[in-house]
């Protein structure tokens, strides 16, 4: 199937917040498939892009998983701690530095060589986040420190090896419930990777 690229022209865009990050009302004209014009108003929210990236041992058949309060699910009715894949916005560097990077300050695993898998849009709807996802394999030596984040960013991450199957077991359990975990978990099952 060939991509098509939307006909879009924008009549107005107003800041409606641009405090952590941008987020903007949108009034422009859509061209339907019939060829008519029509006017929508929508609200995105820029972040900028960002990666993450499972870590995996298939020897002991294990990942290496974070935990961290999200405050937008507490406020959604969760508990608010997350089990999640590291990930991080890329602030201006190329997806495989960034993940290196922001694997090694979130789970003390120092990465030399991530596999890029794919790219997704997680929330297209309201986010102009694209995510690039990788995967990495990790042996006890290639632990640099104890990760946990950066304080001064407001992270406070615990790190946790996980058996692979327990990890199936949490998604199935509704323990593990973010999206981009789920995805690189399955990705793992899917390909015979673990």
């Amino acid at each position: 199937m060939q991509s098509k690229r939307a006909e879009v022209r924008i009549i107005d865009t107003t800041i409606l917040s641009d405090d952590w990050y941008s987020l903007k009302k949108y009034t422009f004209e859509l061209q339907r498939h019939d060829g008519e014009w029509q006017r929508q108003n929508r609200e995105a929210y820029d972040r900028g892009n960002g990666a993450t990236i499972l870590l995996y041992n298939r020897e002991k058949r294990t990942l290496i998983l974070t935990r961290q309060f999200r405050f937008p699910v507490f406020l959604n009715g969760h508990d608010g701690y997350l089990i999640e894949t590291a990930a991080g916005l890329l602030d201006n560097m190329d997806p495989e530095s960034r993940i290196k990077a922001e694997a090694e300050e979130e789970t003390g695993y120092r990465v030399a060589r991530p596999q890029k898998v794919f790219e997704a849009f997680m929330s297209p709807g309201s986010v102009t986040e694209k995510l690039y996802f990788y995967i990495a394999e990790y042996q006890p030596q290639d632990r640099t420190g104890d990760g946990g984040g950066i304080k001064d960013e407001g992270e406070d991450i615990e790190v946790l090896e996980m058996p692979f199957e327990a990890a199936l077991r949490a998604i199935d359990d509704g323990l593990i419930v973010d999206g981009k975990t789920i995805m690189l978990i399955y990705h793992l099952a899917l390909k015979g990777i673990l």
